[in-house]
């Protein structure tokens, strides 16, 4: 299926992917009873927070994230990549760590599971994703720098 204006767009994919991603968080809830906010079992997985799931479980949903998506890609046929070069990847990703932790919580706990549940302040959160989304990516369009 091609949508006008995105020829690279696969929104059959997508929606597979939003399927799962969904039916994991709910397995999660229900049976761990757990929120699956990846930022948050990340910093269990490496002590910078305490409480909930054990480290060793941390560590194995960790694990499964890229085990997960390797294994679909290698179904698929492979993917071709591209990547920014390192420098900008670790600012963006110190930057998206500093905001984890002031929003207590990233874009799967609050985007995923709190927006499921009406949290007002996942509402909130997912709001503001959004709109610094949209911001980065105009201000970028705007300076004329290379969006990947």
């Amino acid at each position: 299926m091609m949508l006008p204006g995105f020829p690279d767009a696969a929104p059959l994919a997508g929606l597979a992917g939003g399927v799962l991603i969904g039916l994991a968080s709910a397995l999660m809830l229900l049976g761990a009873g757990r929120i699956a906010g990846v930022s948050g079992i990340a910093a269990r997985a490496t002590k910078i927070a305490s409480g909930g799931m054990s480290m060793s479980s941390a560590w194995l949903f960790l694990i499964g994230l890229p085990l997960g998506a390797f294994i679909v890609m290698m179904l698929s046929g492979g993917l071709e990549t591209h990547f920014a070069r390192p420098s900008p990847i670790i600012i963006a990703g110190v930057l998206v760590g500093m905001g984890t932790r002031m929003g207590s919580g990233c874009t799967s706990g609050h985007g995923v599971c709190g927006m499921s549940r009406l949290a007002p302040r996942s509402i909130v959160a997912t709001a503001t994703f959004m709109a610094a989304g949209i911001a980065t990516v105009a201000a970028m369009n705007a300076l004329g720098l290379e969006v990947m």
